[in-house]
């Protein structure tokens, strides 16, 4: 099992908050929320946790999702009003400024995600299109790299793996898809189906190897990569291999899952529901079969609708949630075994 402690409660939006995320370091937080703005927050040498600016005016609608990229030094926000703003604080001014505005999606934009090399953007709307942005070395120019229309319906998230230039999205079709660069376009390689509904949200393990899917049906389901010529049968394609649902975690949550987050520093997996509950997974590594894992509910958290997670990349445990009644938590967790 895993200790939960409660350590702050940021208070501060006006309106439910949809999406958190830590900076590389894990000294600062970004919030985002209905009331069109973006929280950073930073610890104080009391222990608290402060407020330290308020991004405003840049969209119009709900800022649905918040990403840093990997310097630290940018910021992309998606919004309902179907842009996405791209903040820095490289300027003379100490604060970060919107710098850019990227336009382009039809409808709302659902998730904005940074590759691990900094070199591409990704973004997925309701217009059922992912958009891949190639970032110059400056990060101040945003050039449209390809466009996917792999998706059948509204696309949820958008994740890059956390080293390869490869990007997965998961959509109200009920898939998962993983793209590649194939010559001078992204090409959707795998298609990933065992979902019964809505999916979410997605996460990589640390190492890439493996994926975590969440969904409107409740389950969340672990994926692994099966390289080319695998002893298990698995028919591939090309050098990419094929991905494959090996693990299925049902009966936790009663209501739909909106967003699962798998630690790179404790390899926890934590998942928010709308049934006002928080679930903490571990593996069990007793189980010694890679080909066939199995996951533990180490911790239930009980709290109001939570939208979205974000493990601290630099304090094993360190957990912010952000809930529909305008709120930000942050929580210890401690396994105890």
């Amino acid at each position: 099992m895993a200790l939960v402690q409660l350590i702050d409660t940021l208070n501060g939006h006006q309106d439910r908050v949809w999406s958190v995320a830590w900076n590389p370091s894990g000294t600062v937080l970004a919030s985002s929320g209905g009331d069109k703005t973006i929280r950073l927050w930073a610890e104080e040498g009391t222990g608290q946790w402060v407020c330290k600016t308020v991004q405003e005016g840049c969209h119009r609608r709900t800022i649905r999702c918040v990403s840093w990229s990997p310097c630290g030094h940018l910021l992309a926000a998606a919004s309902f009003d179907g842009t996405t703003s791209i903040y820095s604080d490289r300027s003379s001014s100490p604060e970060f400024e919107c710098v850019a505005t990227l336009e382009g999606h039809e409808n709302e934009v659902k998730s904005v995600a940074w590759s691990a090399s900094g070199a591409y953007l990704a973004t997925c709307s309701r217009d059922k299109s992912v958009w891949i942005f190639e970032v110059d070395e400056e990060g101040e120019n945003f050039d449209c790299a390809s466009i996917a229309h792999s998706h059948t319906q509204d696309v949820k998230c958008v994740r890059w793996h956390p080293t390869d230039e490869v990007l997965a999205s998961s959509s109200y079709d009920d898939t998962v898809k993983l793209y590649s660069e194939d010559g001078d376009d992204w090409t959707c390689f795998s298609t990933l189906e065992s979902h019964t509904s809505t999916v979410w949200s997605i996460d990589f393990e640390s190492s890439g190897g493996r994926l975590v899917s969440a969904s409107d049906d409740r389950t969340l389901k672990i994926w692994k990569q099966v390289p080319p010529g695998n002893s298990q049968g698995v028919l591939t394609k090309g050098k990419a291999g094929a991905w494959k649902c090996v693990c299925t975690l049902s009966g936790y949550h009663t209501r739909p899952i909106y967003d699962v987050r798998w630690c790179h520093l404790t390899g926890l997996i934590a998942s928010a529901s709308g049934d006002d509950s928080i679930r903490i997974f571990a593996e069990d590594r007793s189980a010694g079969d890679v080909d066939q894992p199995s996951f533990n509910s180490v911790a239930k958290i009980d709290t109001f609708e939570t939208n979205g997670l974000s493990w601290n990349p630099a304090t094993p445990g360190l957990l912010a949630s952000c809930s529909d009644d305008g709120t930000v938590r942050l929580w210890r967790i401690t396994p105890t075994v």
